[in-house]
């Protein structure tokens, strides 16, 4: 018997129900890992909240690590005793043991804990595609990244200070800006009491960017592209404020022959060996000190709700683990 959060219905924080469940032994390609600790990631609320469908009932959570107890028939990536991580897969990390697709666990080096990279993997893997892949960052170039003070936020801010590149970061109080400047970006913006744009122009020098980051959504869209170079690409990767919706694509012909993506990870870990890459490039600047996903907020995993509510209200700061 172990135990597991689940949703039989999709909306408050209150549907997350910690249940007992019967565990069956590993199936074909399948690893179980009895999790040391669990991620926890605003894509989550979304799943609960029924914005991304998911069929009912459901587990919860994209990411864990911890150790393999058995395998399954055929499996030869992991043996009993690997210490893992993961942030892809079916839904359902939020549990004390789980049955999953091998093929999604990658191990951890020596140097790496279970519950340090348990409270960032996603995040940093975001991070490595947004900075690496989505738009290749260079020494010297400035960028603006929405909620800098976010999960994801403070490993890009380390992340740029680490590759030389400006971070502009915007963030909802002086207290959160503070926090963002000691992570490492180089500007902070406090959009409750500053506009962004003007501030991105004056640090620029009137230039302005050419990419933006931003997992915020409906509220920093419109004026995100104001902040945007000709040519320049606005970079959507979540929808913290609510989805963008009926977007005239006149108007970024309009601000400069902008360009737009919507990006997912799932997209690039859909392959193994740029998982791995991905992977390793993370496992690296964690190595050399470069970034530090160190959990700032801990939960056991029956106050899973708890977690939604303070992640909801904007009460966490960094990265947040659930402990079973």
């Amino acid at each position: 018997m172990t135990h597991a959060i689940r949703f039989h219905e999709t909306g408050s924080p209150d549907f997350l129900k910690y249940e007992s469940i019967e565990l069956p032994p590993p199936g074909p390609g399948e690893a179980r890992v009895r999790h040391s600790a669990i991620g926890v990631n605003f894509i989550d609320t979304y799943h609960r909240t029924g914005l991304y469908k998911v069929p009912l009932p459901s587990g919860i959570g994209k990411e864990g690590a911890g150790i393999v107890e058995a395998v399954g028939e055929g499996v030869t990536v992991v043996t009993p005793g690997d210490r893992v991580v993961y942030c892809d897969g079916p839904l359902g990390s939020y549990a004390s043991e789980r049955n999953l697709p091998a093929s999604v666990l990658i191990k951890l080096p020596q140097y790496v804990s279970e519950q340090h990279i348990a409270a960032g993997f996603l995040r940093a893997m975001t991070v490595e595609y947004l900075l690496n892949r989505t738009y290749k960052c260079k020494a010297g170039d400035t960028i603006l990244f929405h909620a800098a003070a976010g999960g994801v936020g403070l490993i890009a801010a380390q992340w740029c200070r680490a590759i030389g590149v400006n971070m502009i970061g915007t963030v909802g109080s002086d207290d959160k800006g503070k926090l963002a400047l000691e992570h490492g970006c180089k500007h902070v913006i406090n959009y409750n009491s500053e506009n962004f744009v003007e501030r991105v122009k004056e640090i620029t020098g009137g230039k302005k960017v050419p990419v933006v980051y931003d997992s915020v959504g409906k509220d920093t869209w419109p004026a995100s592209l104001d902040c945007l170079q000709p040519l320049g690409l606005m970079v959507s990767f979540g929808n913290s404020s609510g989805p963008v919706t009926g977007v005239d694509l006149g108007i970024l012909a309009a601000k400069g022959s902008l360009y737009v993506t919507r990006q997912t990870l799932m997209a690039y870990t859909s392959s193994r060996a740029t998982t791995e890459e991905m992977a390793n490039n993370v496992f690296n600047m964690m190595k050399d000190g470069k970034i530090d996903l160190a959990a700032r907020q801990t939960y056991s995993l029956a106050d899973a709700a708890q977690a939604h509510r303070d992640l909801e209200a904007r009460k966490t700061v960094g990265g947040v683990i659930l402990v079973p």
